[in-house]
This record gives structure tokens, C-alpha cells and sequence, in this order.
């Protein structure tokens, strides 16, 4: 096979969560050690302000998700 018709992976960056400005909800459960279904609840209030819907799929707006973790007593 000729050099030219080897398949070339794309590259895949590897970004630490703490850089990133949104999270899924599996890199939120890694970052913060708050399990799957709690990160899911709480954001399926229509108030939660560290949600951001893109079409059916949240992610977590990292930034303020740390501010709103750092004011809370309890979740």
C-alpha cells in the first residue's frame, strides 16, 4: 500500500476538564465527584443556571457550576 492511500487519524486533543468551559455530564461526575443521577436532576430544573441544552443534550457551563457549588450547603 502506497503512503498516499494510508488513512490518516484525525487528531484528538486532550483538553483537562478544569480548561474546558462546558462539560458533558460524564466529565462533571469526573470533576466533581457528584454522581450521574444527581448532575441530572438538578439540572432538569427549568431554573438551573449552570445548564446549557444544545437540541436534547446538557452540558454543564463548568465556570458556573463551580461558583454555584462553592455557595451551596447541601445538594
Amino acid at each position: 500500500m502506497s503512503e498516499n492511500n494510508v488513512k490518516r487519524k484525525a487528531p484528538k486533543y486532550e483538553v483537562p476538564l478544569w480548561h474546558k468551559s462546558n462539560l458533558s455530564i460524564e466529565e462533571a461526575t469526573a470533576y466533581t465527584g457528584i454522581s450521574r443521577d444527581k448532575l441530572y436532576e438538578m439540572t432538569n430544573r427549568e431554573d438551573c443556571p449552570f445548564v446549557l441544552w444544545i437540541g436534547n443534550r446538557r452540558l454543564i457551563k463548568r465556570q458556573v457550576f463551580d461558583e454555584y457549588i462553592a455557595k451551596m450547603y447541601s445538594i
